[in-house]
């Protein structure tokens, strides 16, 4: 086995996405889809590889079809899969979406009974390698469900602040029972977040503030060394110790934007292990986001290093 420390490592969500090949109409009108691999965790681990970078993703799926595709397609996309094990009795998710460009992007989640990523189990962790990687991903997703919130805090905690860790704020709340339980929980894993990220509106939830500066001041006070706010066509907004920068979106003509936020986690990622200065690291991932924006897929799609530089080329003209 290979005993080389991970570039990055992720844990959470996992998924088959079904995406309507006609765009514009309902799904009662549609008449085929195209299958990619989905979950956004998973999808970062994709586009940091896309970029270069040694990754793998804990996760499980269900023993069927669908999972051994995702096996597939992990290898596929140079994602190692050591990680992925199978739940017995419960379907790999799937995940549906309508696609109106250029802002509408219904997205519809069958996770039923149980996803199967909301069974990682404590015992079935490699603590060594969760340790080991530079950077561990994780998503507030993957604190609403137990055994998997239990996980995800014991992974936290046994690599303390060791390296890069990441919190991608991520609330989804078809998950959670409530936003305060999501508060809740998301206040537990604060402590050990060297880097939070999200939307503004998720950040309200994290730690109550949804004014880019305010937030992005309470989640540095919650214990994230950089703080990272997104604030769509406001352009995304980077806190670091005396450094506050906004750097502005990276125009582009929209076909699906679902997957644009997990293309910018992995270009951040690529900035963050090549240690660069915080406006070069947004610029870049801010131009992974747009250049999948203007794709039909996610994972499919994450951009390699020269198609971003290209991205980054064509705007500054």
């Amino acid at each position: 086995m290979n005993t080389t420390p991970y570039e990055l490592l992720t844990m959470g969500r996992v998924g088959v996405d079904l995406y309507p090949q006609q765009i514009g109409v309902g799904l009662e009108d549609v008449k085929s889809f195209a299958k990619f691999l989905g979950g956004s965790p998973t999808n970062v681990a994709v586009a940091a590889a896309r970029l270069g970078h040694r990754t793998a993703v804990i996760t499980r799926t269900g023993h069927d079809p669908f999972g051994n595709y995702i096996h597939q397609a992990l290898k596929g996309f140079g994602v190692d899969d050591s990680f992925v094990s199978a739940v017995d009795g419960v379907p790999t998710p799937v995940t549906f979406c309508e696609i109106f460009p250029p802002d509408n992007f219904p997205i519809y989640f069958y996770r039923e009974p149980k996803a199967p990523d909301l069974d990682i189990k404590v015992d079935e962790l490699d603590f060594d390698a969760i340790r080991s990687a530079e950077l561990f991903w994780v998503t507030v997703t993957g604190l609403s469900a137990e055994p998997s919130r239990e996980a995800h805090l014991a992974a936290l905690e046994a690599r303390g602040r060791n390296g890069i860790t990441i919190l991608d704020l991520d609330y989804r709340p078809m998950f959670w029972g409530s936003p305060e339980q999501a508060t809740e929980q998301i206040a537990k894993a604060l402590p050990y977040i060297t880097v939070a990220a999200g939307n503004s509106e998720e950040c309200l939830v994290a730690v109550g503030e949804s004014d880019p500066q305010a937030a992005a001041k309470a989640l540095r006070v919650a214990g994230a060394e950089l703080a990272i706010v997104k604030q769509g066509p406001g352009g995304v907004l980077g806190m670091r110790g005396d450094e506050c920068v906004t750097v502005a979106p990276v125009p582009v003509t929209v076909v699906n934007g679902l997957g644009a936020g997990d293309a910018f986690g992995g270009a951040l990622c690529h900035g963050l292990l090549g240690n660069w200065d915080l406006r070069r690291t947004l610029a870049f991932a801010n131009a992974a986001g747009a250049y999948v924006a203007g794709q039909l897929a996610c994972a499919d799609a994450m951009p390699t290093v020269a198609e971003v530089e290209a991205m980054m080329d064509r705007s500054a003209v």
